[in-house]
């Protein structure tokens, strides 16, 4: 049997297809970035389809190459993909307004207001405050909205004709329940306050392991215009790439943790209990089967790392390397690696900055150190507000492309977190492949107990992993790097609002 998991990523579009055994069968991806335009960062949703079909494609090639037959018949489908943000349609599924992404930080009036509202902590991004402060501004498209979803929920309904979304996904776009459903006393808050229903607007939401429809004739020539592939897959909940992180790496029972790093970062954290408050740099999710995570979402990681070693070479491997030879603390070498706004370290917008003392040792192994420690210090400011909450965690796993040369970027997260970090070998896919399992899932129907049974006892049972335990030095080093970067953070903040 196969089955085939497909992750719209923001600098990467990527298909999967695993085997019964969890095994990569065939993998093909797409390149692709997102444009600002009109003030907003944004994909067309014509880019949106070319680079599923893209994606698809390069796998069927590959699967066609590797096993002497065509990708015609897949047993379940699940799509993925960067969560949040904003795509509001008509009743007939026009879009009224350009797709607004996780990455606008725009919404901060929304936000404020209906986290007092809620009692809730609600993220810019989310899809909640991007429609109010379209309420707010007065656009012109907000009296026709009549569908609101995110970008995986979009494709799957393309290829489904089914308006749905997993739970995980859900709890991304507005407040969900301990039932795994729509957070009703919150719905009737809004409905009160501003008269708007948001439960018609709103997709359905289903657990992981639920039917989400099955593969149209239409959907399957969507994602195949060659008609090689046949319809009547089934179809898993469509799920963010939060979700399919936390599947990837093994991180969905109580007291585990994962870490998805890429051009953005963020923590998941699995809770036993409720955190004692809500705080603005913590949003409160859940996994793919509806448990409470408390996640910390970071708007930059990498696109910065990843233009300095552009320019340095581009060497990753070599440049990664050359960073250990550097001072523990990166030798008075500091980095602000914001492209777009970060809200967790309170900044609207973005302006990469690199400084360093009078007296600084300004080698390019500093540097380079400098550059992926500034990936992981934002993180390290909302994981502190976990650690003073004691939130208990017997494992931590990573993934994500910054890890790929050993004992580097995961020594070094390691030291930050001061906790051991494991990156699995079966994660190698990121969430792509964590979305074909949840596929695989689906077929079960349920026929293998519980998402987390299921990950132990059959996906991760022989999993191998690598662990890197914090390193009194670096551990220091990055202590004292931290301390550096939050006065540049003011520096930061004085350029941003020069513009």
């Amino acid at each position: 049997m196969n089955y085939l998991g497909i992750e719209f990523g923001s600098t990467r579009v990527k298909a999967v297809v695993v085997d019964d055994t969890f095994c990569t069968v065939a993998s093909g991806s797409h390149i692709w970035e997102n444009k600002l335009e009109g003030g907003y960062w944004t994909y067309s949703l014509e880019d949106v389809v070319d680079a599923l079909q893209r994606a698809f494609a390069a796998a069927a090639a590959d699967f066609a190459a590797k096993t002497g037959a065509a990708l015609s018949s897949i047993d379940a489908i699940g799509i993925s993909g960067m969560m949040h943000g904003y795509l509001p349609f008509d009743a007939g599924w026009n879009l009224l307004a350009p797709f607004r992404t996780w990455r606008n930080t725009t919404t901060a009036q929304a936000a404020a207001e209906l986290s007092r509202l809620l009692d809730f902590n609600i993220p810019q991004r989310w899809s909640i405050a991007h429609y109010h402060q379209a309420r707010l501004n007065g656009e012109a498209h907000v009296p026709g909205v009549a569908h609101l979803t995110t970008l995986a929920g979009w494709v799957h309904w393309r290829l489904t004709g089914v308006n749905a979304l997993g739970v995980g996904e859900a709890s991304g776009m507005f407040p969900v329940d301990a039932s795994g459903g729509w957070d009703s006393s919150r719905l009737a808050k809004y409905r009160e306050a501003y008269g708007v229903d948001l439960i018609a607007l709103l997709p359905d939401v289903l657990p992981a392991g639920a039917c989400a429809g099955r593969l149209t004739e239409d959907g399957a020539r969507l994602i195949d215009p060659t008609g090689t592939l046949k319809p009547g897959a089934l179809m898993a909940p469509p799920e963010g790439d939060a979700g399919t992180g936390m599947v990837a790496t093994n991180a969905v029972a109580a007291r585990t943790g994962n870490i998805s790093a890429g051009t953005s970062v963020f923590a998941m954290v699995v809770l036993e209990k409720p955190l004692a408050s809500a705080y603005p740099e913590i949003d409160m999710v859940t996994t793919p089967s509806g448990f409470p995570v408390a996640m910390v979402h970071c708007n930059n990681c990498t696109s910065d790392l990843n233009a300095w070693v552009g320019l340095l070479g581009g060497d990753f491997d070599a440049l990664f390397r050359e960073s250990l030879n550097a001072a523990p603390d990166a030798g008075g070498v500091v980095m602000v690696p914001f492209v777009s706004g970060e809200p967790v370290a309170g900044v609207e917008m973005g302006a990469p900055l690199v400084a360093r003392t009078p007296g600084a040792e300004f080698t390019r192994a500093n540097f380079m150190r400098a550059a992926i420690y500034s990936a992981f210090a934002t993180l390290k400011m909302g994981m502190d507000i976990l650690a003073r909450e004691k939130c208990a965690l017997d494992s931590l796993t990573a993934h994500g492309g910054i890890f790929t040369t050993p004992g580097v970027a995961q020594q070094y997260l390691a030291d930050a977190l001061e906790t051991s970090v494991t990156c699995l070998e079966t994660a190698g896919e990121g969430g792509p492949w964590g979305m074909a399992v949840l596929a695989a899932y689906a077929a079960a129907q349920g026929g293998e107990g519980a998402l987390e049974e299921f990950l132990a006892q059959r996906v991760f049972k022989d999993a191998k992993g690598v662990a890197c335990a914090p390193a009194e030095k670096g551990v220091a080093g990055f202590k004292a790097y931290m301390e550096r970067f939050a006065k540049a953070l003011e520096a930061e903040k004085t350029i941003c609002s020069m513009n």
